[in-house]
């Protein structure tokens, strides 16, 4: 098994990610491959916290297009990425991972309130933290929470696990052939460019504490290990 470059990470989970090839809902494949290579990672000694979104099941911006309050839409989209966290945890489990499930909500009867010294403890312990509930505020993305919860446990690099996007690049990939992708591009280039790596916030908040940041596509083979061992797949942001 490969060595790995970094001791302590976070990974940001888009809800598309846990779906997989149906784009809606939780596909157990999906699950199980992530929570294969989770069991990797932790076994290469790397303290790993997650961060799950909830796209697969609810969008708040879409559902206050709609005319919904967008205060109550997001709040709703919280409780979905509970609900995912949930599914990982068991799958985790399923692979003999010791996981503990932290929500910015509270929601005491499935998941620990967000502590920042009970989660680093859990870090050291070798158990993986899930965190849930993006970061318990409306208006704030799960890209959001992750750089913060990602900075607060003192996490050597963000790792952005993407669906069918392999790295940052200059257009969308999806639709225009000829966008240039980027091996590695500065925080504030992709801020002045406008490139859709995470929301502004979250940007800003890796920038201003000097959180590198690895963009991958989570459907490569292997790629969130490859990713921790140092494998030069994706784009890295960084100052």
């Amino acid at each position: 098994m490969n060595a790995a470059k970094y001791k302590r990470v976070l990974l940001k989970l888009s809800g598309e990610a846990l779906a997989g090839e149906g784009g809606f809902g939780i596909g157990l494949a999906a699950l199980s491959n992530i929570a294969h290579q989770t069991k990797q990672v932790v076994d290469m000694g790397v303290e790993l916290a997650i961060v799950v979104g909830g796209g697969n099941i609810w969008r708040g911006a879409t559902a206050e297009a709609m005319g919904m309050d967008r205060t109550t839409a997001d709040y709703a989209g919280m409780l979905g990425t509970v609900i995912n966290a949930l599914a990982l945890q068991d799958a985790l489990e399923k692979h003999g991972v010791t996981t503990r499930t932290q929500s910015a909500l509270a929601v005491q009867a499935v998941a620990e309130p967000y502590i920042r010294r009970r989660a680093l403890r859990h870090l050291e312990k070798g158990r993986v933290v899930l965190f849930a509930g993006g970061t318990g505020n409306p208006y704030m993305t799960t890209d959001t929470a992750a750089a913060l919860r990602a900075i607060e446990i003192g996490a050597e690099v963000l790792l952005m696990a993407k669906n069918k996007v392999d790295g940052v690049y200059d257009a969308d990939p999806l639709k225009s052939p000829n966008a240039k992708k980027f091996e590695r591009i500065s925080h504030i280039d992709a801020l002045k460019s406008r490139l859709e790596i995470m929301d502004s916030t979250a940007l800003s908040l890796c920038m201003d504490h000097n959180l590198p940041i690895i963009v991958f596509d989570i459907g490569a083979p292997q790629s969130i290990v490859r990713v921790v061992a140092g494998e030069a797949i994706g784009t890295v942001v960084t100052s």
